[in-house]
């Protein structure tokens, strides 16, 4: 679960559940800090274990009562969506451990690098222009695809993401056990797709819903990748193979996309 790793970050000395007298426990070193959480890396019952600690801390602009209620159920309901998405079969990290009253969440540490830096990386490397256009548009439309089916997937079992991009797609390293070491080496957009921070996720049928994530997520790649945004379509090509209500979906994507336009034009 790569994040922006702050070259003059020391361990962190706050105590946040007895699980971290273990001493197969290291002691948590932040990674990252957002607007309502700070992320955390350190071990699960093993060295061996990695894990990421998501903690939110009190707000004390907020009324203490509102406050702890709050804290507690965005806990325990990004917690409930990652347990469902992984019975599921949707590629999210798994849950370790959680205190919903001291407001953290333990998670699985995902090796890997987000899907924003590595596809900045992959386009920096090429010439400028439309890369849709390239011998290389075959690398990135597979990870398009790639993208798309992991959102389907997710979408299809009741799951928005609420917070779409691609700084929140993670790509893993595929296993290289069993491989020929005459294999061809790994390319840059290689790997698997899995989806982190449902801070901001929850649990929905409404196609409207879903619309919006993709519109998101459509918005992402023609801010932050430009150059990758006409294939796009790939994505939606790919999510309306592995999820079987997307026709309507899309129709609704048009509406949010007409919304949108309406929106910029307005100012």
């Amino acid at each position: 679960m790569e994040a922006v790793h702050p070259s003059s970050a020391a361990p962190e000395t706050r105590v946040f559940s007895p699980i971290f007298k273990y001493p197969s426990a290291a002691a948590p070193l932040l990674i990252t800090q957002g607007a309502e959480a700070l992320l955390y890396r350190s071990t699960y019952l093993l060295p061996s274990i990695p894990c990421a600690l998501k903690y939110r801390p009190s707000k004390p602009y907020r009324h203490p009562i509102l406050d702890v209620r709050l804290t507690k159920h965005r806990i325990l309901s990004e917690a409930r969506v990652l347990v469902k998405c992984r019975r599921e079969g949707v590629p999210v990290p798994a849950v370790y451990a959680l205190d919903e009253a001291a407001g953290w969440l333990m998670i699985e540490w995902i090796e890997g690098e987000v899907v924003k830096i590595r596809l900045n990386e992959w386009l920096k490397s090429r010439k400028e222009g439309n890369v849709a256009d390239g011998v290389d548009a075959g690398e990135l439309l597979d990870l398009m695809t790639r993208v798309g089916s992991a959102v389907g997937r997710m979408h299809a079992i009741g799951v928005v993401h609420g917070d779409l991009t691609t700084s929140n797609l993670m790509l893993c390293p595929r296993s290289t056990e069993g491989v020929d070491g005459d294999a061809e080496a790994p390319k840059m957009l290689d790997g698997d797709i899995v989806l982190i921070d449902f801070g901001l996720a929850s649990q929905s049928q409404a196609d409207e819903d879903r619309a919006v994530d993709l519109y998101v997520l459509e918005r992402a790649f023609g801010s932050t990748h430009p150059r990758a945004e006409s294939l796009f379509g790939g994505v939606l090509k790919a999510y309306e193979k592995s999820f079987k209500g997307a026709g309507v979906v899309l129709k609704k994507l048009e509406e949010v996309r007409m919304r949108g336009r309406k929106r910029s034009m307005l100012g």
